[in-house]
């Protein structure tokens, strides 16, 4: 088998969608950035307020360009090969912070959410979890090209979800997240690796870069 294998582990970005220092969702990014590290990727953690930008103003863009928030982000996405976003859920969507950065960061060309592998996961106070905003939060990404792994986790009662040592206190959720982060990381390795498909996209029309076309023959 011909494989494409880059020096080194797989690179994961992680950060909360909320601004709050000790949000629920600043915590499950945590642990699940331990729970990367503990799989052999390195992590880059990150929080919301690394990506600090205004709303989105078409005027102030012509004017002045991106923000510095917005290339910030722009910067760490492409070093990694895959995203994980803990996000909460605002009156069933998403945050509205959230939104803003993807729309910031959707005017860079080439476009750094393109074939990005990622996993969206959520902490909420409600008895259902943060399940809608995830759902909502796939719309723009997957339209931007983010490859958006199918198996989501959200933590219903998130305030009373957590040990004092940052575990989930449900050991069963504890088992289900860490299984959700390794069956993600390795469809990540698998892609990052060994890479057996033409790496063309899908629905995102405003950039018209192409990766490098890659063809790969598996000996049987």
């Amino acid at each position: 088998m011909t494989t494409d294998a880059p020096p080194g582990p797989l690179r994961v970005l992680v950060f909360g969608g909320a601004l709050r220092a000790d949000s629920t969702n600043a915590r499950l990014a945590s642990l699940v950035a331990r729970l990367v590290t503990a799989a052999g990727a390195t992590v880059d953690l990150a929080t919301m307020r690394d990506f600090e930008m205004p709303a989105y103003d078409g005027d102030v863009e012509e004017a002045r360009g991106l923000p510095q928030g917005a290339l910030a982000l722009r910067d760490r996405l492409e070093a990694c090969n895959a995203f994980v976003i803990s996000s909460p859920e605002y009156n069933a969507s998403v945050p509205g912070v959230l939104k803003n950065a993807i729309d910031w960061v959707s005017r860079v060309r080439p476009q750094p959410f393109k074939s990005k592998h990622a996993l969206l996961v959520s902490a909420s106070p409600s008895m259902v979890g943060g399940n809608r905003g995830l759902w909502a939060l796939r719309v723009p990404l997957e339209h931007l090209g983010t490859r958006v792994y199918p198996d989501m986790f959200s933590l219903a009662k998130a305030h009373q979800g957590f040990t004092g040592d940052g575990r989930l206190a449900d050991e069963g959720l504890q088992e289900r997240l860490a299984e959700t982060v390794s069956g993600f990381l390795s469809l990540v390795e698998a892609d990052a690796r060994y890479v057996c498909l033409q790496r063309r996209w899908y629905e995102f029309l405003g950039d018209r870069t192409e990766a490098p076309v890659t063809q790969r023959a598996e000996d049987g």
